[in-house]
């Protein structure tokens, strides 16, 4: 089954699509269900291309909050029916002196890194502008307290919340439907940022672009559906759909554009 996917898929992702046949045949030998870690959203369309919406092995993704990018995969026997608790998915609040400074998003990402906690042991980090809060594997959730009280200069305090006490993150993503001369990343940033081909690969080679949370090297690199980009300074596109080429030989995408109104 997994040889099948890996023509449709990067070479890069072949590892992944090997473990989710593992985990699918883990829950089979087992009958029972399988939680596994967070999924990025284009790891999430592999997973949903790997099982199928009706196979033999369920699955249920759960984030933590209604938009959550990043989510938790439970994978269960067509008997089961997934509760909220069997996500193990726990809450922490940033405490810090907001008068004498300011955290962000790619800080605390950092300081969670620099701790040795790996990126697919916790999932979206969300700020209402003020408030900072993290979504993570509840069983690390009391190391996590005990090793991360920096981020970056500021003293913190990590402080375990409840669902309900999540904030109204500030970013929302914004839907367009547009054409691009090709599927390379320079081109995309270039059509969606209004930015210059020769201005998108220079924003590659500094290492002001990363695709789907890894830094992008290639500016002749491809995308697909659900790969997300980020471009320091410019904002992150998503890649929803790719509908064909136009009557001018442009290729027409489905997008989304993370913005920010607050």
């Amino acid at each position: 089954m997994a040889t099948d996917l890996y023509q449709h898929f990067r070479p890069e992702e072949q590892l992944f699509i090997d473990q989710i046949e593992s985990a699918r045949a883990q829950v089979l030998d087992h009958y029972s269900p399988l939680l596994l870690h967070f999924h990025d959203p284009r790891e999430q369309y592999i997973v949903l291309s790997a099982l199928g919406k009706e196979g033999d092995v369920r699955f249920s993704y759960r984030g933590g909050y209604h938009e959550s990018e990043r989510k938790r995969c439970l994978l269960y026997p067509d008997y089961y029916e997934p509760r909220t608790e069997d996500f193990e998915i726990g809450f922490l609040e940033v405490h810090y002196p907001v008068k004498f400074g300011n955290i962000s998003h790619p800080k605390i990402l950092g300081s969670l890194m620099s701790a040795g906690i790996k990126r697919e042991l916790f999932g979206d980090i969300i700020t209402d502008g003020t408030r900072y809060q993290i979504i993570l594997d509840k069983t690390i959730m009391d190391y996590v307290v005990t090793q991360v009280t920096k981020i970056g200069k500021m003293t913190v305090h990590l402080e375990p919340i409840t669902e309900t006490n999540l904030v109204i993150p500030t970013d929302f993503w914004e839907p367009i439907e547009t054409t691009v001369s090709s599927l390379r990343v320079d081109a995309v940033i270039s059509s969606i940022f209004h930015v210059s081909r020769q201005r998108a690969k220079i924003l590659i080679q500094h290492g002001s672009v990363k695709q789907n949370f890894a830094i992008c090297e290639r500016p002749d690199a491809l995308l697909d559906i659900m790969d997300i980009v980020s471009v320091r300074g410019h904002g992150r596109i998503r890649i929803d759909e790719i509908y064909g080429r136009s009557k001018k030989d442009r290729v027409r995408i489905g997008a989304s554009i993370l913005a920010n109104n607050g």
